[in-house]
């Protein structure tokens, strides 16, 4: 199987505009200050934007399609033709391993932090008591996700590559070889009934 420039196109234009949006998702992330009530003795948590979430879900459903592209095309590594054993196949199985690590560790932080970032706070306290305490996201969450998206691009990328010089094309190979003994075969036949018929003559 040849690299396909275009797949290549396809993932990483997909886990860098997830990249951005993780990025952008932690600059934007929700922000929450407590302020006493006009009516009575009592405090609410008012909350900022909540653009995060809807960049940290975008960035988790982008990188998760660009995953499915790889996989789909390589056959999720279990399930294609067989492949050459030798350092490529080596690079090829640690790629892969090491993609879905990252991938699954990108899209953990990813979902919680959108997650966490669209909770907000209902209890109410009293004014002049204990201190409210507004739930919001802590920070670095989503910059974890941005930092392991660029880490799974880079890991799906090598083992396309690597998958793509492993591919063999298996039964193709012994396909062929197979052609090629009855090749062989059917021209020893020939010589054979030459020589026979020669002889009788």
């Amino acid at each position: 199987m040849a690299v396909s420039v275009s797949i290549l196109a396809i993932v990483t234009s997909l886990h860098l505009i997830a990249f951005v949006l993780a990025v952008g998702a932690e600059r934007r992330r929700s922000t929450a200050k407590s302020v006493p009530d006009k009516y009575d003795e009592r405090t609410y948590c008012v909350y900022g934007s909540d653009a995060s979430t809807a960049y940290g879900l975008t960035a988790f459903g982008l990188l998760l399609i660009s995953q499915s592209v790889v996989n789909g095309v390589t056959k999720c590594f279990c399930f294609g033709r067989g492949l050459v054993s030798g350092r490529s196949t080596t690079c090829a199985v640690f790629f892969f391993i090491f993609s879905w690590v990252s991938f699954l560790g990108a899209e953990a932080c990813l979902l919680a932090g959108s997650a966490r970032n669209a909770y907000h706070t209902k209890y109410r306290g009293f004014f002049g008591g204990e201190a409210l305490s507004c739930a919001t996201l802590r920070k670095g969450v989503f910059a974890a996700g941005a930092a392991l998206s660029l880490l799974s691009m880079l890991g799906s990328i090598f083992y396309y590559w690597a998958h793509s010089k492993a591919d063999t094309g298996g039964w193709e190979k012994h396909h062929n070889e197979g052609l090629g003994m009855t090749s062989s075969n059917l021209e020893d036949n020939r010589q054979e009934q030459s020589a026979s018929e020669f002889g009788k003559a």
